[in-house]
């Protein structure tokens, strides 16, 4: 079943890489009290999720921030380095938080998932974004396959 606007956040333990090493926190205590900008890809350094996706939240941060929002964060089915090189690459700094969901538990609770098995990818993320309050999902938007326009940086900061 997918997550739906009202939903709770499922829980499960995320992963991000910090100065002191891997981080490993629940996503109760990652989501409470604090209203979070989240959003998919199907994976680092591919070519939408590079050229388009990421990039989108990184111009767009501060704008999305000063409409309220606590935090940004990027997740995908990879480990945490993976994710912290690429979003060292891509100068997110600490605006944007890279999850990482290394084995697609979190995908896999909020019913997201996207079988590129075929193209040698293997199980992976929709592409979405979603507003979460206080680990209570206020807004989601799910691009339909191969498409790129209601979870990017833009269409979350009009959406706020």
């Amino acid at each position: 079943m997918t997550i739906k606007v009202g939903d709770k956040i499922p829980s499960v333990t995320l992963r991000y890489l910090t100065p002191e090493g891997v981080k490993a926190v629940g996503s109760e205590e990652f989501f409470a009290g604090k209203k979070v900008a989240l959003f998919a890809v199907p994976g680092a350094y591919t070519r939408t999720c590079s050229q388009r996706h990421l990039p989108s939240y990184v111009t767009n941060a501060a704008q999305i921030k000063a409409k309220g929002v606590d935090a940004i964060a990027c997740i995908a089915v990879n480990d945490p380095f993976v994710m912290a090189a690429w979003g060292k690459e891509h100068n997110c700094g600490d605006n944007i938080v890279m999850l990482g969901d290394g084995g697609g538990e979190f995908t896999h609770a909020v019913g997201l998932e996207l079988d590129r098995r075929k193209e040698g990818m293997g199980m992976r993320s929709q592409r979405y974004s979603m507003l979460v309050d206080n680990g209570v999902v206020k807004a989601l938007h799910v691009e339909e396959p191969g498409q790129f326009a209601v979870s990017s940086g833009e269409a979350m900061l009009q959406a706020l």
